[in-house]
């Protein structure tokens, strides 16, 4: 059994601090917080076709498009965002955000935001990092959304 994380993982200006990894439940689920300081724009549109991504809301107001739907969580309310659905969300309140999220099966872990946390540490704005960006997100079984407007 294990007491959650005292790390707190930097992604930019988002702070992730896990609860429980894959290896506390068997696989079974990872469960982490992330903090999503006002004026937070969006982490890169992604889906994921390995887990489900439950998101709850702790504190403050996190605005999620999920194929293409918004909805605002606000402390208390809940949504599913189901395998292969693109999402991303943002902190467009005046208040700092945090949720809770909770992924079956626990596939993801630390790893993923400590190496994502590097890479955007070190980026300069080139398209290179976002195809460094890319990588780890492919690595960790996100798979990157097109950029806007490069559809069919």
């Amino acid at each position: 059994m294990s007491a959650g994380s005292t790390e707190v993982i930097s992604v930019g200006a988002l702070g992730i601090r896990f609860l429980v990894e894959s290896e506390d439940s068997n696989g079974s689920v990872a469960v982490f917080e992330c903090e999503v300081p006002t004026g937070t724009g969006p982490p890169a549109p992604h889906s994921h076709d390995a887990y489900e991504e439950t998101i709850y809301g702790l504190a403050g107001v996190t605005t999620w498009t999920v194929e293409g739907r918004v909805a605002d969580v606000r402390p208390g309310d809940a949504i599913c965002i189901g395998r292969g659905e693109v999402h991303h969300f943002d902190n467009h309140d005046s208040a700092n955000a945090k949720f809770l999220a909770v992924v079956t099966p626990g596939v993801l872990g630390p790893d993923f935001f400590r190496e994502m946390g590097a890479v955007v540490a070190a980026a300069t704005g080139a398209p290179s990092d976002r195809q460094r960006i890319g990588e780890v997100m492919r690595r960790h079984g996100l798979t990157p959304a097109p950029p806007a407007g490069s559809g069919p």
